[in-house]
């Protein structure tokens, strides 16, 4: 069982200047931390295409980052592709990853310029008759992975074996198909299934290509590479993560053009929840801190995404007591740490959240109409000398 344990830290003004500007519970995204989990993943993969997975983190700064550091985008629906129209990115470098699309769906996203689409299903497939003369297909393999928090390959994915039969109908059809793509699961503890698919995708890819006169050329490897959360044993290193999945692709053929879906691993790192303790009782033997933010806001994931986030408190205590730190909502579910050790806070004290960049905000809800934390972007211009953005990164 994943336990707990809060960081204490004596100094909390750069804290306490963002939410004296900006109110709080704050969500604090770090573009500059965003721009280096980028540039990390590219060099532990190089020559992958990185499809950024808006789903993640859908903010107009992460794209705007993203963006400028010249990433591509993986779109699911027409919601993202109105985020990524605001931000003029270039829809060529898109593709529409959602294998369950509406008609209005895929004319969306034709509208915006994005041709490229995952099906993963005859009927899907029969949906494309229409604009099959615009656009060019991925057909999604399912690779179940028990071992990952979130197993993507239960919800969507067709088998192997049924792979000969889609392509076959979409001969038959006269509807492109470019390529295979799967997602190895979320949060994989290891990339034993990454290589075990990119092997069997291959296969799968050489008969086809000897077989027909119009071959397939891409092989999409999806998301899944890790970050650290609470109960992780060791610092994940992505280069070391990735070194068999390299070693997997550079087996492939020279004119495969390899592309992948990372969310994640880009978003998680560069944002921390900055809450407020709203409130504070004694129950039994526990005292109990609520706070402005909660699982029915920033913390959905770990109700939704089976994360658990580590948490730095500001105290001048040093002796500390068991604990419970909830949220603020009316629901007794609502409840973000149990039985920690903390020291004694005060009505008005911060507690941070780490690693809250990904499915925090883009699942949170409206639930007893408390607000939303307000998401605060710094270092969006890399060169500038802003105290705030210098005292934040002081925390890191």
């Amino acid at each position: 069982m994943k336990r707990l344990t809060v960081k204490t830290i004596r100094e909390a003004a750069p804290y306490q200047q963002l939410v004296a500007e900006h109110g709080s519970p704050l969500l604090v995204l770090d573009c500059d931390l965003l721009t280096q989990q980028y540039k990390k993943l590219s060099s532990a993969l190089p020559g992958v295409e990185l499809f950024y997975a808006i789903k993640s983190l859908p903010h107009p700064a992460a794209i705007d980052t993203l963006h400028q550091l010249g990433a591509s985008f993986d779109i699911a629906t027409s919601g993202e592709i109105e985020l990524l129209r605001e931000q003029r990115a270039e829809p060529r470098h898109t593709i529409h990853t959602h294998p369950i699309k509406r008609d209005r769906d895929i004319r969306d996203a034709l509208r915006f310029g994005c041709t490229t689409f995952v099906i993963d299903n005859i009927y899907e497939l029969e949906k494309f008759v229409d604009y099959r003369h615009r656009v060019g297909l991925l057909v999604r393999v399912s690779f179940p992975n028990p071992d990952s928090p979130v197993d993507l390959s239960r919800k969507f994915g067709c088998r192997p074996d049924e792979v000969e039969m889609l392509l076959q109908k979409a001969n038959a059809l006269g509807i492109h198909v470019k390529g295979l793509s799967f997602h190895a699961g979320s949060q994989c503890p290891d990339a034993s299934n990454h290589v075990r698919a990119i092997e069997a995708c291959g296969e799968i890819i050489h008969r086809y290509n000897e077989q027909s006169s119009r071959s397939m050329a891409i092989l999409d490897i999806g998301g899944g590479f890790p970050v650290e959360y609470v109960g992780d044993t060791a610092e994940v290193d992505i280069d070391r993560f990735c070194a068999p999945i390299r070693a997997a692709l550079a087996t492939l053929p020279e004119h495969l053009h390899i592309i992948a879906e990372p969310g994640r691993y880009l978003s998680a790192p560069s944002m921390e929840a900055v809450s407020r303790v709203m409130g504070k009782a004694r129950r039994g033997e526990q005292v109990w801190y609520y706070l402005d933010d909660g699982l029915y806001g920033s913390y959905s994931g770990q109700l939704f995404d089976h994360a658990l986030y580590p948490l730095t408190v500001f105290s001048d205590h040093d002796e500390r007591e068991a604990a419970v730190i909830a949220g603020p909502t009316c629901d007794s579910i609502d409840v973000i740490a149990e039985d920690v050790e903390l020291p004694s806070l005060n009505i008005g004290d911060l507690v941070i959240g780490h690693q809250m960049g990904a499915y925090t905000s883009a699942s949170a809800t409206d639930f007893n109409l408390f607000e939303r934390a307000t998401i605060v972007a710094i270092n969006r211009d890399t060169e500038s000398d802003s105290a705030t953005n210098l005292l934040h990164l002081a925390y890191r």
